[in-house]
C-alpha cells in the first residue's frame, strides 16, 4: 500500500538516494539539497511503501516576470520514482497529491519542464498558450507546460518564468 505524505527530516538520505537512482546521476539530488539549504518555501512529498521511500516530488516557488508585474506560483521538479517501481502509478499519485495541496493553498499556477505525453493528463498545457517562456534558452515548446488554477489571475499573463537559482546546475 502506497502512502503519500510530506517529507520529514528522517527522509532526506532516502530521498537523495532515490533521486540518484531514478536519474542515474547526482545532479537532481544536488538540486533538491540546494533548495532545502536555501530554506525557500517548498512542498516535498514522498511515496512510501511500508518504511521504504519509493517516490519523491518537489514543488518550489516560480515567478513569472512581465514588465513591472511579478506573479508567484510553483514549479514541479524534480519528480522521481525508484526504477523498479516505475509504471505503477506512483508518479501520478505524487503529482495529483501535490497539485491538490497547491490548489487548496490558492496557488495560481504550476509549471513543469517535462515529458509532453505525461503531464497533460494532470491538466498541464504548453505554457506558450499563455505567452510564457522559460528562463532557459532552447527549451522545447511542448516540454514547457503550465497548469493554471486561477484563470482570472493568469488572464493577459505572459512573460518569463523563473525557477530558483538551484535549478541552473541542471540546465
Amino acid at each position: 500500500m502506497i502512502n503519500i505524505r510530506i517529507e520529514n527530516q528522517e527522509d532526506i538520505l532516502q530521498v537523495r538516494s532515490l533521486n540518484e537512482q531514478a536519474f542515474e546521476q547526482p545532479v537532481e539530488a544536488g538540486i533538491v539539497d540546494k533548495l532545502r539549504q536555501a530554506r525557500t518555501d517548498f512542498i516535498s512529498l514522498v511515496a512510501e511503501d511500508g518504511k521504504i521511500i519509493v517516490g519523491h516530488i518537489l514543488f518550489t516557488p516560480v515567478v513569472i516576470e512581465e514588465s513591472e508585474r511579478k506573479l508567484q506560483g510553483m514549479g514541479l521538479a524534480p519528480m522521481a520514482v525508484m526504477p523498479n517501481r516505475q509504471r505503477q502509478g506512483i508518479g501520478s499519485m505524487l503529482v495529483n497529491r501535490g497539485l491538490e495541496i497547491l490548489k487548496e493553498q490558492g496557488c495560481p499556477f504550476v509549471i513543469v519542464l517535462g515529458h509532453p505525453k505525461y503531464y497533460p493528463r494532470f491538466g498541464f498545457e504548453p505554457a506558450s498558450r499563455h505567452n510564457l517562456k522559460s528562463q532557459w534558452e532552447g527549451v522545447p515548446d511542448e516540454a514547457f507546460m503550465i497548469a493554471v488554477f486561477d484563470s482570472n489571475l493568469m488572464r493577459n499573463s505572459g512573460g518569463v518564468a523563473r525557477y530558483r537559482d538551484g535549478f541552473n546546475a541542471a540546465m
